[in-house]
C-alpha cells in the first residue's frame, strides 16, 4: 500500500452518468489488475474505492459511476486538483489461470476492473473474449477500446437497443470454447455466472469499506473457507470460496 497525494490529470464523461478520472504520481503499488484504490475527498469523512482501470509508470485511471454526494463532488475535480490516495490496495486476477482463451464478464461499473485485465492479458499476448452487459446502449462503455485491443466483444443491453437482448448468461453459448472465467458486476449478476459455466473462474465483489486495508473488518463477508475481509482478502475471491 502507498499513500501519496495524486494530481488530476484528466476528468471526463464516458456515459450519461459515468466518468473517467485520471490521477499522476507514483504507481509502484500497482501489481496485477483487479487492485483497488481508496481516495479521499475534501469534506467527506470515509475514502471511496475504486478499481483501478488502467496504469501507466506515471498515472493511473479510474472509472466512477456518479451515484451519490460523494461521486458526484468528484464530477467537479479539475486538471491539477490533488487528492489524497491510498493505492496498490486488495489482491486482483491470478493471471497464470487464464489459459489460452479466457472469457471476461463485466456488468456495468464492473466494466473497469476487466477493462485492466483485458489491457494486461493482451499485452502478454493473450487474447480473450468478453462480454458486457448494460441496461442500454447509452450505458455501453469501452466497447471500442476493447476491440481495438484484438478482443472479441459480445455486447448485451436489457433493452436489446445494442447487441443481444437479455442478460450476459443468455450470451454465453455464443462464445464457445473458453479456458477460465473472470468477472466482475452486480452479485445477481455473478451468481448467475457461477451457476452456468463449467470452468473455473475468478469473481471480484464490491463492498461498503471503512478502511480498505483489512483493519477495521467492516467489509467481511463469509466464504467456504471462512470470514474474509473483501478489501484485503480480495477483492477477487476464487468461484470455489463464493458462498452466494
Amino acid at each position: 500500500m502507498v499513500q501519496d497525494i495524486y494530481k488530476v490529470i484528466d476528468n471526463h464523461k464516458v456515459s450519461p452518468d459515468t466518468h473517467v478520472l485520471t490521477l499522476a504520481g507514483d504507481t509502484a503499488g500497482f501489481t496485477k489488475p483487479g487492485q483497488f484504490v481508496n481516495v479521499a475527498l475534501p469534506g467527506f469523512f470515509l475514502r471511496r474505492p475504486f478499481s483501478v482501470m488502467s496504469w501507466t509508470e506515471e498515472s493511473f485511471c479510474i472509472m466512477y459511476k456518479n451515484a451519490g454526494h460523494g461521486t458526484d463532488a468528484m464530477t467537479g475535480l479539475k486538471q491539477g486538483d490533488a487528492l489524497d490516495v491510498l493505492t496498490g490496495l486488495g489482491n486482483g486476477f491470478d493471471v497464470n489461470l487464464a489459459g489460452d482463451h479466457p472469457l471476461l464478464i463485466a456488468g456495468g461499473s464492473g466494466v473497469s476492473p476487466i477493462y485492466c485485465l483485458a489491457k494486461y492479458l493482451t499485452e502478454q499476448e493473450i487474447i480473450p473474449s468478453v462480454i458486457m452487459g448494460f441496461a442500454s446502449a447509452d450505458n455501453v462503455l469501452m466497447e471500442n477500446e476493447l476491440r481495438s485491443m484484438g478482443c472479441r466483444v459480445i455486447i448485451t443491453t436489457e433493452d436489446g437497443s445494442l447487441g443481444m437482448k437479455g442478460l450476459v448468461t443468455d450470451a454465453l453459448e455464443d462464445v464457445g470454447r473458453y479456458s477460465f472465467v473472470y468477472c466482475c458486476g452486480p452479485v445477481p449478476m455473478m451468481r448467475a455466472v457461477s451457476e452456468k459455466i463449467a470452468v473455473g473462474g475468478q469473481f471480484s465483489l464490491e463492498a461498503r469499506m471503512g478502511c480498505g486495508f483489512g483493519a477495521c473488518m467492516g467489509c467481511s463477508i463469509t466464504t467456504g473457507n471462512g470470514t474474509k475481509r473483501v478489501c484485503k482478502d480480495g477483492p477477487v475471491f476464487g468461484l470455489e470460496e463464493l458462498v452466494w
